[in-house]
């Protein structure tokens, strides 16, 4: 199929990008890496009447640290982070999930941000987003505002986003020391979207977070004390919690059985990989 007919705007600055996506409103879209909305509009499931595309913005193709904070532009394609040289030191989550992020092709093309916009519950960077506790950052064109990536993913597929507003960079937290990263997944071949995805943190005085993808319409976070007496039943009790269905890849009870297996083993990852 081919999509519907729409205007294209070619941004070669963000105020050109900000004024188009005000005029079209709610039926304007940005688009970077197209590997989410060029499906859709070929399918036509998406009919916007103006695409933005801001890939030629220089300052939204960036990758910069600050302070303690890793911020990544709107534009920066995946493959760009896979291979930054410091990702490993400073991102060492993002380094161990960025692999599973669908295949080589599709990480040449795709953004980070264009993967946090679309918010596949089962996508592996929003979850470490949610993971790390970081933000994103919201521009329309009188108005900028950051909210918590806990607050911006809302349902399956659905975000903080409003209409005339576009993502112009996520921030991360980076690696803080003592503290262990690790990210393990399953999926029906390696690329493919997660059947379960977990990332955990290990913190110096012990206490850890578990976060998981791919079971609810958002990524979910168990918190953990240093004490690991009752660890596997609150797994238990979070798996249930978590109240996976049965679909095409896999079946609800299958499900639960991944967060409790893949879980224990990821926080425990985690630990052994405190500095």
């Amino acid at each position: 199929m081919k999509p519907a007919p729409f205007d294209y705007v070619a941004a070669t600055d963000l105020s050109e990008a900000l004024d188009a996506l005000q005029e079209g409103g709610s039926d304007a879209r940005v688009i970077a890496g197209g590997q989410s909305l060029v499906p859709m509009l070929n399918m036509r499931l998406a009919r916007p009447a103006t695409l933005v595309d801001i890939t030629r913005i220089p300052e939204l193709s960036r990758i910069e640290a600050k302070g303690d904070q890793i911020i990544i532009g709107a534009a920066v394609r995946q493959a760009t982070l896979e291979s930054w040289p410091d990702l490993a030191d400073r991102l060492p989550l993002v380094r161990a999930a960025i692999s599973w992020v669908g295949h080589t092709q599709l990480r040449n093309r795709g953004t980070v941000c264009g993967s946090v916009a679309h918010a596949d519950p089962s996508a592996e960077l929003p979850l470490c987003l949610l993971a790390l506790g970081g933000t994103v950052t919201l521009r329309r064109r009188r108005k900028t505002r950051t909210v918590a990536a806990r607050d911006f993913f809302q349902g399956m597929m659905s975000t903080d986003l409003a209409p005339g507003e576009m993502i112009t960079s996520v921030s991360i937290p980076a690696r803080k020391q003592g503290t262990g990263y690790a990210f393990r997944e399953v999926a029906r071949r390696h690329g493919d979207f997660a059947i379960v995805a977990c990332a955990a943190i290990a913190r110096p005085d012990g206490s850890s977070t578990l976060t998981v993808g791919g079971v609810a319409d958002t990524p979910q976070t168990l918190d953990l004390p240093a004490d690991t007496t009752g660890r596997d039943d609150r797994l238990n009790e979070f798996a249930w919690h978590l109240q996976a269905r049965d679909d095409l890849h896999a079946t609800a009870r299958y499900r639960r059985d991944l967060v409790r297996r893949l879980g224990r083993t990821t926080l425990k990852e985690a630990l052994s990989c405190r500095d």
